[in-house]
């Protein structure tokens, strides 16, 4: 059991340090410098008076809540996340699953707004109608994905955050861990007074 344990962090430490970052021409970026834009843009657009969307399934969702609830709080920024149980029962129930994003985006997203989406697999079909809604309404969009290094979420967005990772657990620390990381870039370099 140790060895595993062991193995277990190992796996998170080269996770967190092997972290890939893309932007929207599929330029390879070091983590530092994708952070260093996204922190950049956010700042840039929500002084603007812009504000940050994030979306995601399961866990990805409460990291998307936790998120929004940081930047705005911590941040001082407008940030929100679609996911509230009402939401998406009636979309679900009244479109489909499929549309749960998209039509809030419809509805509620501005141009130069951020949508941050955020897809263990990069594979859900709600997360990638949900970023197709935001590039029509002229959104700024990044995107945090994992497993599969072909996923379909990971050359979508203005950067393209990625962990070389299958397990849920790791790739879903490392978002976190992203955002995290790009909340507090914002706070030190333009919001600590």
């Amino acid at each position: 059991m140790k060895q595993f344990i062991t193995r277990y962090f190992d796996a998170l430490e080269t996770c967190l340090r092997d972290v890939q970052v893309t932007d929207q021409n599929d330029q390879v970026l070091k983590a530092e410098g994708g952070i260093e834009r996204a922190a950049v843009l956010i700042e840039a657009q929500t002084s603007a008076g812009h504000k940050i969307i994030f979306i995601g399934n399961g866990a990805s969702a409460a990291i998307s809540s936790h998120q929004a609830t940081d930047y705005w709080k911590n941040g001082r920024m407008r940030a929100i996340a679609f996911n509230d149980a009402a939401l998406l029962t009636c979309v679900s129930n009244d479109f489909c699953y499929d549309d749960v994003f998209e039509k809030p985006i419809e509805m509620f997203a501005d141009k130069g707004d951020v949508l941050v989406s955020i897809s263990s697999s990069g594979q859900s079909e709600n997360i990638l109608r949900g970023v197709g809604a935001a590039k029509k309404r002229e959104c700024e969009v990044l995107t945090l994905s994992g497993f599969a290094a072909n996923n379909p979420l990971r050359g979508k967005g203005f950067l393209n955050f990625y962990v070389s990772s299958g397990s849920y657990g790791h790739v879903e620390v490392v978002h976190h861990a992203i955002f995290h990381c790009i909340l507090d870039t914002i706070i030190e370099h333009y919001r600590n007074d």
